[in-house]
């Protein structure tokens, strides 16, 4: 049966007012000002019966998971002994001084019982909260991905038992084309498992060893940083696969229409060029085919010396020989190539390929969409957005590894490390939107809070962050 917990207020009145030991400009007063949640109950309902013992209140369940994370404590056990000697902590949770603190194991089975979906009601209030106060424009975002390494050790690692798990694999990651040129027992990586917590990937980061983790993916809106939308994967999940469900989970949680996509190289596939230029969201991603380096193709005639003729579908190459499209590949690419023995009777051979079978292009069956996004990737405006892009996805994730302990999983499983992600989100949006809770939207001191935040890459190019953080409290 699910209880309603009883606010004791003797302690928080006069004579005898604790409450006046909470600031007034504390963080938890404003939070608890502006966050109702009170929707919770509501939500998880459900899960309760109607008789039997009276559990904790699932406001209260909900709250103590925030202070959890917005303390970065390092453990439920641990939160439960602060919680009485913290006042802020008791006033918060409507406590009073002799209220038996519950055990620890009430938060991990109402995590259990709950699932992650009352805890994306919560992210996605933090977003509203945000948009009503005005801190997000919605038509430019930015998005990455980080590895969160997972509550497991080195040593529970082993090889998968079966080629099924490996296949299951490949669907959960997104793994194109791999399939056909690996080995029966697959790569190195792809072959271990962590036996305390399967569910995590092996995956390595930077020039450190492979490790059991899981991926976060964000979008941050462009004009102060608010986290629009976020999933969570195993690590070995390709981000690029993410771009198009997260942009569209961010117009979902915003309301409004992206018009600009900002990422690194990674996202710079030709299916996502193709996918937001349908959707006509201007593509300011880097070009994944500038990471790509191909000695067979160095020294070799560019694809853009080869003219497309749209009226025969065939390409004409530097020599005015025509290549005509001869199959689709497994990627879905149309590829071209010259009649049976003209490359090799061509005088310009060896400056255009290095094949004995003669040169081969690839074209896309959305090719003037992939054209267009592409000449977005390298314009100066998307140069710029990237690099603004850089500091801006940097500075979130570390803000949540420094505050409230990103890199690290708490739990074991897919579902609970999303459950991690979503109430560290949801934090850091709401720490924001408290900095700003009391500045109206049309003030002027909002508005040079956002001209500053809109200079922070020059700010940062120049070392002076920290004396703006000084000066406005950022």
């Amino acid at each position: 049966m699910m209880g309603l917990h009883q606010k004791q207020t003797e302690l928080w009145v006069e004579p005898v007012n604790l409450g006046k030991r909470v600031p007034e400009d504390h963080f938890l007063r404003k939070l608890n000002k502006m966050l109702d949640l009170s929707f919770v109950r509501g939500e998880v309902s459900r899960f309760y019966g109607r008789n039997g013992n009276v559990s904790v209140d699932p406001v209260m369940i909900m709250k103590m998971m925030l202070l959890l994370f917005l303390d970065n404590v390092k453990s439920e056990r641990e939160l439960m002994k602060i919680i009485p000697m913290r006042i802020d902590y008791l006033w918060y949770l409507g406590c009073g001084l002799e209220d038996e603190v519950p055990d620890h194991s009430v938060l991990s089975k109402a995590r259990a019982r709950w699932g992650a979906e009352v805890f994306e009601r919560l992210f996605k209030l933090s977003v509203s909260k945000c948009l009503e106060a005005g801190l997000i424009d919605g038509s430019k975002l930015h998005v990455d991905s980080s590895l969160v390494r997972a509550n497991a050790s080195k040593n529970s690692i082993v090889e998968r038992a079966c080629a099924e798990a490996l296949e299951r694999l490949d669907e959960e990651s997104g793994a194109e084309g791999q399939a056909d040129d690996r080995d029966d027992k697959g790569p190195p990586n792809r072959r271990k498992v962590s036996t305390t917590d399967p569910d995590a990937t092996m995956a390595r980061q930077g020039s450190g060893k492979s490790e059991p983790t899981y991926k976060n993916h964000r979008v941050v809106d462009d004009k102060a940083g608010v986290i629009t939308a976020v999933k969570t994967t195993t690590g070995m999940v390709n981000e690029a696969h993410e771009l198009p469900a997260l942009t569209q989970e961010h117009e979902e949680n915003t309301g409004c229409k992206a018009e600009v996509a900002v990422a690194d190289c990674k996202y710079g596939t030709a299916d996502n060029f193709v996918e937001l230029a349908a959707r006509k969201i201007r593509t300011h991603m880097g070009d994944f085919r500038s990471r790509q380096n191909n000695p067979r193709q160095q020294g070799i005639f560019d694809h853009s010396m080869f003219r497309y003729d749209k009226q025969t579908d065939t390409y004409i190459c530097p020599a005015d020989q025509r290549l005509y499209c001869r199959h689709l590949d497994r990627r879905g690419l149309y590829e071209y190539m010259t009649r049976q023995g003209v490359c090799s009777q061509c005088s310009l051979r060896e400056q255009c390929t290095r094949s004995r079978t003669g040169r081969t292009l690839k074209r896309h069956p959305r090719q003037p969409l992939l054209d267009r996004a592409r000449r977005q990737s390298h314009s100066p405006a998307a140069v710029e957005d990237r690099k603004r892009r850089q500091h801006f996805q940097e500075r979130n994730f570390a803000d949540a590894a420094n505050h409230h302990g990103f890199k690290r999983a708490r739990w074991r499983g897919l579902d609970r490390q999303s459950i991690q992600d979503l109430l560290i989100a949801g934090l850091q949006n709401l720490r924001l939107l408290v900095r700003r809770a009391f500045i109206p939207s049309h003030s002027p001191l909002f508005e040079q809070l956002m001209a500053i935040i809109g200079r922070t890459t020059t700010l940062l190019a120049s070392g002076a962050l920290h004396a703006v953080q000084n000066a406005y409290s950022l």
